[in-house]
C-alpha cells in the first residue's frame, strides 16, 4: 500500500486541482509498487495514470467537437489552438520573471480557495519586452503547467480579414473564454492597443481597442487572458490598469546566455578550447530566440558534415552573423 504521505498529498492535489502534483505523486506511488516486487499493480497504475492525462487532453479540443451555438462554429477561424508542453522548469528566465510567473500558477492552483474569501486569482496579464525574449513561450507554459489549452489570437489577421465585423468577432472569442476554460494569448497585442490619441489609427482600430477594454473589464470567466508586446511605449494608457500583473521580459544577461548555451550544447562534444563564458559575453545584446538559434546551427553542423567538437571558432561566427542585423 502506498504511504500515507503520499496519500494525503494524492488527496490534496486533487482537492487543490494541482494536476502536475497530483500525476507526479501517482507516479511515485507506482514506482513504489514496482521497487516492492508488485510489476503488475505498478503496470497497471501507470496505464491509469496515462489514461486520465489523455482524456484531460481531449477535453481541451471540445471547442472544435461541441459547438454550443452557430455563432461558436466561427471559433475555428478566430483562434489558433495549440497543446503546449513546455514547463517553467524548461525555461531560462530571469528571477523576476519566474517569480511572476510562479505567482500566477500559485494563485491559479488555489482558485477555489480565493474565491471563496471573495479573492481573484491574476488572470489579466501583460507581456511586454523585445521579441525572443519568452513571452508567447510563457504563454505556454501557463497553459501547459496547468493543464489547459492554449488559444493564439492574432489581432492584426482579426481586423484586416474582418473588415467591419472585427468588434462582433471579438465579443465571440470573449464569450468562449466562459464556455472553454483555456489560456488565450492575444498576440501582437499593440496592433490594436496602440493609443487612441493617435491621428494615424483607423477607425476601426479605435473601435475595436474601445471593445476590448469594455470586455476584458467585465470579464468574469476562469479562462487566463495574455496579451504580448514589443512595444509598450505605444500601448493606450488605459490598457494597463485592466492588467492584474505586467510583465517585463529583459534581453539575457551573460549568465543567461551561459546557462541556455550549456542546456542546449548537452550530450554534444565540446572542443577543449571552447571558452562558453567567453561566448556568452561576446553574445549580450541577443534575445534568447538568437541564443537558442545558434546552438541549433551549429549542433546541425556537427552532424551534417561530421565535425568532431563544437568549436569556438564556430559559435563565434554564428554570433557574430546574429548580431550584424542589430
Amino acid at each position: 500500500m502506498a504511504a500515507a504521505e503520499q496519500i494525503k498529498s494524492l488527496i490534496r492535489s486533487f482537492g487543490e486541482g494541482d494536476d502536475s502534483r497530483f500525476y507526479a505523486t501517482a507516479m511515485q506511488i507506482a514506482a513504489a509498487e514496482a521497487r516492492k516486487g508488485h510489476s503488475a499493480l505498478a503496470d497497471e497504475l501507470k496505464k491509469m495514470i496515462d489514461k486520465a492525462k489523455l482524456s484531460k487532453s481531449k477535453e481541451s479540443v471540445i471547442i472544435k467537437k461541441l459547438p454550443v451555438n452557430s455563432a461558436q462554429k466561427e471559433l475555428n477561424d478566430l483562434l489558433e489552438l495549440i497543446h503546449p508542453n513546455v514547463k517553467l522548469n524548461d525555461m531560462v528566465l530571469s528571477p523576476i520573471v519566474r517569480q511572476s510567473l510562479q505567482r500566477v500558477l500559485d494563485e491559479q492552483r488555489k482558485i477555489d480557495l480565493l474565491e471563496s474569501h471573495g479573492l481573484k486569482a491574476r488572470k489579466k496579464l501583460l507581456f511586454t519586452g523585445v521579441p525572443g525574449c519568452g513571452k508567447t513561450m510563457s504563454a505556454h507554459v501557463l497553459a501547459s503547467e496547468l493543464g489547459l489549452p492554449l488559444f493564439v489570437i492574432r489581432l492584426d489577421g482579426l481586423i484586416s480579414r474582418y473588415m467591419g465585423e472585427s468588434i462582433a468577432k471579438l465579443r465571440l472569442v470573449f464569450d468562449a473564454m466562459h464556455d472553454f476554460r483555456a489560456v488565450y494569448l492575444f498576440d501582437e497585442f499593440d496592433s490594436i492597443g496602440t493609443s487612441r490619441a493617435s491621428g494615424n489609427e483607423v477607425g476601426e482600430i479605435k473601435r475595436v481597442l474601445n471593445s476590448f477594454l469594455l470586455q476584458i473589464e467585465k470579464d468574469d470567466s476562469r479562462s487566463l487572458i495574455i496579451a504580448a508586446t514589443n512595444m509598450p511605449e505605444t500601448l493606450d494608457k488605459a490598457l494597463f490598469r485592466r492588467f492584474d500583473d505586467i510583465i517585463q521580459f529583459p534581453l539575457p544577461t551573460e549568465e543567461d546566455i551561459l546557462h541556455l548555451l550549456e542546456l542546449e550544447l548537452t550530450g554534444f562534444n565540446l572542443s577543449y578550447t571552447l571558452n562558453l563564458h567567453h561566448i556568452a559575453q561576446k553574445a549580450l545584446g541577443l534575445s534568447f530566440a538568437d541564443i537558442h538559434r545558434i546552438a541549433i546551427n551549429v549542433m546541425k553542423d556537427l552532424l551534417v558534415y561530421g565535425e568532431e567538437s563544437i568549436s569556438q571558432e564556430k559559435l563565434l561566427e554564428y554570433v557574430d552573423a546574429r548580431k550584424k542585423p542589430y
